[in-house]
């Protein structure tokens, strides 16, 4: 399994960014990674520096959204949809998206899902639950 460390996400993505702004070649997975960075300009600035993002803090309570951890979650939800795990989840975000009008705003939904499902997993010590976050994804996607 692959699992980067902090400082690998975020020079992925400033190195997504600045590739990009160079108009230089992507790989397959950093093709997706600039389609969602192209739709947060507001985090442009973050992925700008590299030294500085990975110098940077992202607190929470001060109302600071860590962009790193957002974008790295769309990815995380591309690719679930991209290969259908856990089973349904494609389904699920296609409706979602359908229902609010932007595969942005589905994605956005999906990722309180997401973070709902790591933060209990993380809080029992068992492994994620990708029954119940799917379920959760198909409660929002059928929501009134």
């Amino acid at each position: 399994m692959f699992t980067p460390s902090q400082a690998d996400v975020r020079r992925f993505f400033c190195s997504v960014h600045a590739k990009g702004r160079a108009r230089e070649p992507l790989e397959a997975l950093e093709i997706i990674a600039s389609q969602w960075v192209a739709e947060h300009p507001e985090y442009h600035a973050d992925f700008s520096d590299t030294d500085a993002a990975l110098l940077a803090m992202y607190d929470v309570e001060a109302g600071k959204t860590n962009p790193f951890l957002h974008l790295s979650m769309h990815l995380s939800i591309s690719e679930q949809c991209s290969i259908d795990q856990p089973r349904g989840i494609r389904q699920a975000v296609e409706l979602l998206a359908a229902r609010r009008g932007s595969l942005h705003d589905a994605h956005h939904d999906a990722m309180d899902c997401l973070g709902q499902m790591v933060w209990e997993s993380q809080r029992a010590g068992k492994p994620p639950d990708g029954a119940a976050y799917l379920a959760c994804v198909q409660r929002a996607a059928t929501r009134d």
